[in-house]
Formats: C-alpha cells, sequence, structure tokens
C-alpha cells in the first residue's frame, strides 16, 4: 500500500475527485475498520478507542492526518491483525458472534471473512483514486 501512496501531496491525498471518499479517508478508515472486524471476529469486546476511532472517520478529511501517520496507522493494524490471527484457533471459526449495536448474528468465519473483502474493497479504492490524483 505504501508504493500505490507515496510520493502524494496533501492535496491529492484529500482530493475527493468526483465527489469519491477521499485517499486519506480509506486509509483511516481501513485500518479502523479492519481492527473492529477482527477483533469482533475473534470475540473480543470493541473497545472505548475504537469507538472513537470510528467516530473520528466522521471527521478525518476535516482533521487531514498526514500521509505518514495514515501509513504507519495502518501498517500496526496490519501487524497486530496478522499476530492476533496467529494465536486465534481455527476450530473456533464456526463460534457464533454478533456484530455491532444491533448485535446481527454471524460468526468468527464471517466476521474474518468480511474485515479480509472489506479491506480489499478499500484497498482497491485506494489504489484507483491514486491513479485518478496523480493524473490531474
Amino acid at each position: 500500500m505504501r508504493a500505490t501512496v507515496s510520493g502524494l501531496s496533501p492535496e491529492q491525498l484529500w482530493a475527493r475527485p468526483a465527489g469519491v471518499a477521499s485517499i486519506g479517508f480509506h486509509l483511516f478508515h481501513l485500518a479502523g475498520a479492519t481492527d473492529r472486524l477482527v477483533t469482533a471476529g475473534l470475540g473480543e469486546t470493541i473497545t472505548d478507542a475504537q469507538r472513537a476511532e470510528a467516530a473520528a472517520e466522521k471527521t478525518v478529511d476535516e482533521t487531514r492526518p498526514a500521509l505518514d501517520e495514515l501509513a504507519a496507522r495502518l501498517d500496526a493494524t496490519i501487524a497486530s491483525v496478522i499476530e492476533r490471527l496467529r494465536a486465534f484457533d481455527a476450530a473456533a471459526l464456526d463460534t457464533p458472534r454478533k456484530l455491532g449495536r444491533l448485535e446481527l448474528p454471524t460468526s468468527a468465519r464471517g466476521l474474518l471473512f468480511h474485515a479480509a473483502e472489506h479491506a480489499a474493497r478499500h484497498a482497491g479504492q485506494v489504489v484507483t483514486t491514486a491513479r485518478v490524483v496523480r493524473q490531474r
């Protein structure tokens, strides 16, 4: 991901071509949502800090963290998730889980799969939007 965003100016990082979400938003959301989904998938409780991060997504286009900060946050999240998944017992994949405030029924497998699919979607948006803003 770093190669995709390397060298982007702050204007490019926070640009919203055709009204799409900024690269900065996607990077911020990618880290936070992945952490929250994996936390739920592993049967852990979402923390107040994770809730605050989710709330911060609503204003990240205004606070505009620097690219280095966003990339470091994403790198740390990925490293943490990998470490936590290594310790997870695969025999528990079909353990029932609940998602979010509505406590939607799912399983550990469903949440972990969704975390991966959700991350791929936002990573794809970063790649696509980076190509567009670099062409401008």
